[in-house]
């Protein structure tokens, strides 16, 4: 494919992305659904017949593509979140109990569940079906607009005492959210889990060496690392002395790719997880200065570039479609993905959400459909195929080819069918939310 053919398409595919989020907003069609159809139709092209799509090919090219998108989704969505976590109260901790039950019960649930599956069903290794359930297990924040929070409130634009048109914040929106944000950095564990056992020779030592480690040790110092950066730019942009270094003031709203950046590079450079470590940067910064209107200009500049990699994955992924990506696709994978997104998900989620429930008259409390659709919408995307590349660039896999065609599989079902359902269920439970607040 030539250069010029190359330009063409992105220039058409970015004026499509920025028209569909406005053309598609109130129908049952979301603009990750359209752009995975228009990269399979410019899959079909004589032009990319000669492009070279196979993913076992470009592991690390995948890798860094797919790892940025995440990054600058993550920082997005950090900013986005109006729900403070001070971590001095306990009523505080308790108004994120979805959260907290969502990814200490639901993910290890479900990848546990897909194991299984990959195991019992498709016959692979258990140090493989322990690596397809760690990949397919984190909820995606990329794909998932259409069940996450807004942009950040700020108190130029909104006001703080009016809820009327402000319901972003609701519990299943902020649920989904900051389990996006935080499982990205959580399923690591897990990936380096089967990647040590596939190397072989594993012992108890290797048992204690992982907890220690790969579970406390690299989360603690990415969560360290994300606090720390946070709050140190968040003092220099609000509150330096120097008008100069108040970047609040100037309107600089680049300070957000820098933290990214930094946050990810410091947290790595230690060895800690860098996903936490963007993700606790970002809330840490957000909570700064809270309605402050430079939260709104950093998330929009985020939000710009999230869009454009967006774009990127989903055109290269519907054009790899009909270039061969999912020709390893067999039964085995497709009862693997539709029972990852119509089963294992949904009762993983329902079990950690409804026993021993939080009162939904609290925050961070559900109802019963509350906790159905947030259990329902967890939106596999980016970060499977991120975990499957850097898992296939550092160890040997067996069934690649399989996992590949597999995980993309799971991906398309996800963005069509959470795609199709979540504008019509969202608008619903809104609705619903909005007779009883009259009511009460």
């Amino acid at each position: 494919m030539t250069a010029a053919a190359v330009y063409f398409l992105l220039g058409v595919s970015l004026l499509l992305a920025t028209v569909l989020p406005q053309v598609t907003r109130r129908i049952a069609v979301s603009p990750p659904m359209a752009l995975v159809a228009l990269g399979m139709l410019f899959g079909l092209l004589p032009m990319v017949d000669s492009a070279d799509l196979e993913p076992q090919a470009h592991h690390a090219l995948i890798t860094h593509v797919t790892e940025f998108t995440v990054l600058v989704a993550l920082m997005g969505v950090g900013l986005a979140i109006d729900r403070v976590l001070d971590v001095r109260s306990w009523r505080s901790w308790r108004t994120w109990s979805p959260v907290w039950r969502l990814l200490l019960v639901a993910m290890p649930l479900t990848i546990g569940g897909v194991a299984v599956l990959g195991w019992w069903v498709a016959g692979l290794a258990p140090a493989v079906a322990l690596l397809l359930g760690a990949v397919l297990a984190p909820t995606d924040p990329v794909l998932a607009s259409d069940v996450q929070v807004g942009e950040p409130l700020t108190d130029d634009i909104d006001d703080p005492d009016d809820e009327e048109g402000h319901d972003e914040d609701d519990d299943i929106r902020f649920a989904l959210t900051a389990e996006a944000g935080l499982n990205d950095g959580l399923a690591f564990p897990f990936v380096h889990l089967a990647l040590l056992l596939l190397a072989g020779g594993f012992t108890l030592v290797d048992a204690s060496a992982w907890v220690g480690w790969y579970v406390l040790g690299k989360i603690a110092l990415g969560v360290a690392v994300g606090l720390t950066l946070g709050w140190l730019l968040g003092r220099q942009a609000f509150h330096a002395k120097s008008d100069n270094l108040r970047l609040a003031d100037v309107g600089e709203p680049l300070l957000a790719l820098a933290a990214l950046l930094a946050a990810y590079g410091a947290a790595e450079l230690v060895g800690g997880y860098g996903f936490l470590a963007v993700f606790t940067c970002a809330m840490t910064l957000r909570a700064s200065h809270h309605g402050h209107s430079y939260q709104r200009a950093m998330h929009a500049v985020v939000e710009r570039l999230e869009r454009l990699m967006t774009l990127l994955v989903l055109l290269v992924l519907g054009m790899a479609m009909t270039q061969g990506l999912l020709e390893h696709l067999d039964w085995r994978g497709v009862v693997v993905s539709v029972g990852l997104v119509l089963v294992v998900r949904p009762v993983a989620g329902w079990v950690a959400l409804a026993v021993l429930s939080r009162e939904e008259r609290l925050d961070g409390g559900l109802d019963r459909g509350e906790m159905a659709a947030v259990a329902f919408f967890g939106v596999r995307g980016v970060g499977s195929l991120y975990y499957l590349a850097y898992a296939a660039s550092h160890e040997h896999l067996p069934d690649e080819p399989w996992l590949w065609s597999t995980v993309a599989f799971t991906v398309i079902i996800s963005v069509l069918l959470h795609g199709v359902t979540a504008t019509p269920a969202m608008a619903r439970l809104d609705a619903r939310r909005g007779r009883a607040g009259t009511r009460g």
